[in-house]
């Protein structure tokens, strides 16, 4: 496993623990797990992100910590909040981090999943001219999206 994968392994154990809050020092947490404290700036601003669900705040200074929370949304806030943070574009692995995430919380099923992540590949847009894929990949997710609430 990746030291990038337990650094976020541990930080979703810590939000289950304390019912979606959880502070952690940056230091602290690096010298827990054994990797530099950049590392875990890493994976907060990839893998913690609004758009996946959670808010991160920094407090610096002596006594300074890093805030996450999950967001608690129902069903329908989710998937607006999803369709609302995607923008015009996005990258296939993006798409792919919100599907996952998607899934995570119970909102998605396992074949829901595997099928946008199919429509969503690579793959899917080999024919589309690279500068088009992205653009093209926003708006099939958004639409998938919206069919995901009815």
């Amino acid at each position: 496993m990746r030291i990038s994968d337990l650094v976020a392994q541990y930080i979703i154990d810590m939000l289950e623990e304390h019912n979606g809050d959880a502070e952690i020092r940056r230091n602290e947490l690096a010298e827990t797990i054994g990797c530099v404290p950049s590392q875990i700036n890493y994976v907060l601003t990839s893998r913690f992100t609004p758009e996946q669900g959670y808010i991160v705040e920094s407090r610096r200074g002596g006594g300074g910590y890093i805030k996450i929370t999950r967001i608690q949304m129902d069903k329908s806030s989710a998937v607006t909040h999803i369709i609302n943070s995607v923008g015009a574009k996005i990258d296939c692995s993006s798409s792919a981090r919100i599907i996952k995430e998607l899934f995570d919380r119970g909102l998605i099923n396992a074949s829901t999943a595997k099928l946008m992540l199919s429509a969503l590949s690579e793959r899917a847009y080999s024919a589309v001219p690279a500068e088009y894929r992205d653009i093209l990949r926003a708006s099939i997710l958004k639409n998938m999206l919206l069919n995901i609430e009815q």
